[in-house]
């Protein structure tokens, strides 16, 4: 049956209005990294930021070119990427089946609650010399050091929100005859994808501020390991480049995953 008029105004004003939030959100977006270069190039022409220390935009654009040409930063590129992937894959699907384990049973939760608190108070960068020892240089320590990075943060995140479920909704779906595995289905779970989908935005974010400290771990490729020969010939712009690749890359991860929790929890209200 088509649709009618006024259904067809309507939903040619939830389009245009979705466009105009669109085109809104880019103009944003664009202004911020404006502003930002704006206040770069003026801190340098106003000394605030010593020029002969901190390079122009334009060095660090040369710095991009010249790299991407001879092919070095796609592969430095492709180290880290991979290194944060595989660290973070590991860290959230542990978080993931642990997080569960110690919100649904609560005497798991008390006996580990004070276990997880204490190891998750010791940043990652403690553990590199443990690292070493036990796994060398190669990648094992890296990724070790990256998964544990993540697991922490997204754990406590999980169980917290499955701590924190309002138990009127699971006695209602008992009451209504409910089975477990349809209780956890249809109750449970669509309301800690939410929290799941945050955790993973915050574990990616430990795990790119953690990166340049895991490839300090004798790296001969990655965005940390080209900073940290940056930083031994005194070469500012592709020392700054690592840092702007850094944010850029976590920045585009963390849009993903934004996307895949728009789709994931399109059923909710939320606020523009």
């Amino acid at each position: 049956m088509p649709d009618t008029k006024e259904e067809q105004l309507f939903k040619e004003r939830f389009r245009k209005k979705k466009r105009r939030e669109r085109f809104e959100k880019t103009g944003y977006f664009i202004l911020s990294f404006l502003i930002l270069a704006f206040v770069w190039e003026l801190a340098r022409a106003t000394n605030l930021i010593n020029p002969k220390l901190f390079p122009s935009i334009k060095a660090v654009l040369n710095a991009f070119t010249v790299s991407f040409k001879s092919g070095s930063l796609q592969l430095h590129m492709y180290a880290s990427f991979l290194r944060v992937l595989t660290g973070f894959a590991i860290g959230i699907t542990l978080a993931v089946i642990f997080g569960f384990l110690i919100g649904w049973f609560r005497i798991l939760r008390l006996f580990l609650d004070p276990v997880i608190n204490f190891f998750r108070a010791l940043p990652p960068i403690a553990l590199i010399p443990l690292m070493i020892i036990f796994f060398g240089i190669g990648e094992t320590s890296k990724v070790i050091v990256l998964s544990y990075a993540a697991f922490f943060p997204a754990l406590v995140v999980i169980y917290q929100a499955l701590v924190s479920l309002d138990p009127i909704y699971i006695r209602a779906g008992k009451t209504l005859g409910a089975t477990s595995l349809e209780t956890f289905r249809r109750i449970i779970l669509p309301q800690l994808v939410p929290h799941i989908i945050t955790a993973c935005r915050v574990s990616l974010g430990v795990c790119w501020a953690t990166l340049v400290a895991a490839e300090l771990i004798a790296a001969q490729r990655g965005i940390g390991a080209m900073m940290v020969d940056a930083q031994n010939f005194f070469q500012m712009a592709p020392l700054v480049l690592g840092i702007l690749l850094i944010g850029a890359i976590s920045l585009l991860m963390d849009s993903m995953v934004r996307a895949i929790e728009k789709r994931a929890t399109s059923w909710q209200e939320k606020m523009t």
